[in-house]
């Protein structure tokens, strides 16, 4: 636990907003900020999302042009549960959750509600506490009604990992203190494009017009006429 700041420095706090205000909660914010950093650096697209936490800017490293930041509270650019986003699906190419699902009553719907609203090969950062980390054995030596962030339901990464499989999330890549990087992956999904056969066109812009037997053409009557013969 050294590595750490001092755990006695870490007071009772009421939201996780807070407590990452505190000597080790600013600690692992500036470790998880580096990380996302390098994860979104180079994820391209128009909309990218970030969920939960507006008054930090984890998309910061990130250059797509529109960048919303969502919270059921005030602070952000659209104010909306995580379980019902106002979004169109499959509409924007990042989404980034600091510490969202373990704080959330129905984490797996938070992670179906932004399957939604990601685009095919659509990114998604998760950040989260690792139960099976010292931070998870710091949650287990508190007492049962413990402040932010100890109260909190720390998913094991197994488990978040068959989540994102079931949505179709595809792991990309996971760096220490569970930061994941998923991909949306739609199988079987392929641009279809219209197969022109311009011999065919050709062919059917000259053909013949057919007409009854008979019936002479308005040309070959006139030549008839000028030649002496029957019209």
């Amino acid at each position: 636990l050294s590595r750490f700041p001092s755990m006695q420095q870490d007071s009772s706090c009421d939201s996780l907003a807070s407590w990452l205000e505190t000597p080790l909660g600013h600690y692992l914010q500036q470790t998880e900020q580096s990380c996302i950093d390098q994860e979104v650096v180079d994820v391209f697209g128009f909309h990218s999302v970030q969920l939960g936490l507006p008054h930090i800017e984890f998309l910061r490293a990130n250059r797509i042009p529109y960048r919303y930041r969502v919270d059921p509270g005030p602070g952000g650019e659209l104010r909306s549960s995580f379980e019902a986003l106002p979004l169109l699906s499959q509409s924007v190419d990042l989404v980034v959750m600091p510490h969202v699902l373990e704080f959330s009553a129905n984490p797996h719907e938070v992670l179906r509600e932004v399957t939604r609203v990601l685009m095919p090969d659509g990114h998604l950062i998760i950040t989260g506490f690792n139960p099976f980390s010292l931070w998870g054995l710091r949650q287990l030596l508190r007492p049962r009604q413990a402040p932010y962030p100890w109260c909190g339901d720390f998913i094991t990464l197994p488990r978040l990992k068959d989540w994102m499989k079931l949505m179709g999330i595809e792991l990309a890549a996971g760096r220490m203190r569970c930061v994941l990087h998923g991909i949306k992956r739609v199988h079987g999904m392929r641009l279809i494009m219209p197969k022109w056969r311009r011999s065919g066109v050709k062919s059917k812009a000259l053909a013949v017009v057919p007409r009854e037997a008979g019936q002479a053409s308005a040309v070959e009557r006139k030549h008839n006429t000028q030649n002496g013969g029957e019209a």
